[in-house]
């Protein structure tokens, strides 16, 4: 497939993003694509106690800024973590309008084998906003019994790099000790995705429409 334009990037949560293609995502900015990402909860109750309600806004904010997305880049939701499914139409509505503003030629989106509900509210209603669109689901091993590794991102040592510099933004998520937030895990994923196509390091997507 030709390198895309624009590249719309959907993230539930604040850190899904970087997670699932952060790698793919400095790789693609370097190469010239315009890469727009979309928030749509900042997980206000998924915060270490004490935190200042707004402190995974701010960190989302500073990650995308590693990566570089741009101001006018992104857009972040204060959807409810855990309850997207009861805004779905809302949901639906920020994805039409979306849409309409940037005309993306793929947008990238939680797999379809994610268990996670507010994950699945939004790939299956971005299904409906971007039906015409080229899309692909970033992997969270995680959130998955099943996933099917059908399109797959070489990336450069320096690519890998930038996602984890990104990931550390996430000072919350580390102080909680999330188990994906480990620069070994995301070494070792993208090393064994990148045996796959006989690269030193990838990141894999499940190929859900191609549109030419």
């Amino acid at each position: 497939m030709n390198r895309p334009r624009r590249i719309l990037v959907l993230a539930p949560h604040t850190d899904d993003a970087e997670l699932g293609a952060g790698a793919s995502i400095a790789k693609w900015i370097e190469e010239g694509s315009d890469v727009h990402v979309c928030v749509f909860s900042t997980a206000e109750d998924s915060l270490p106690k004490g935190s200042r309600p707004t402190r995974l806004a701010e960190e989302c904010h500073a990650s995308l800024d590693v990566l570089g997305i741009r101001d006018d880049r992104r857009t972040v939701f204060r959807y409810p973590v855990r309850k997207l499914s009861y805004h779905r139409q809302d949901v639906l509505e920020n994805m039409v309008q979306l849409e309409h503003e940037i005309a993306p030629e793929w947008v990238v989106i939680p797999s379809g084998s994610d268990l996670h509900q507010d994950h699945a509210t939004i790939h299956d209603e971005a299904l409906r906003a971007f039906k015409h669109r080229t899309v692909l689901g970033y992997e969270l091993p995680w959130n998955h019994i099943t996933f099917c590794a059908s399109a797959f991102v070489t990336l450069e040592r320096r690519n890998l790099d930038r996602k984890w510099e990104a990931l550390t933004r996430y000072t919350s998520q580390l102080e909680l000790g999330r188990p994906y937030f480990t620069k070994e895990f995301h070494e070792s994923l993208a090393g064994v995705r990148g045996l796959q196509v006989k690269s030193d390091w990838a990141e894999a997507f499940e190929l859900i429409r191609v549109v030419f």
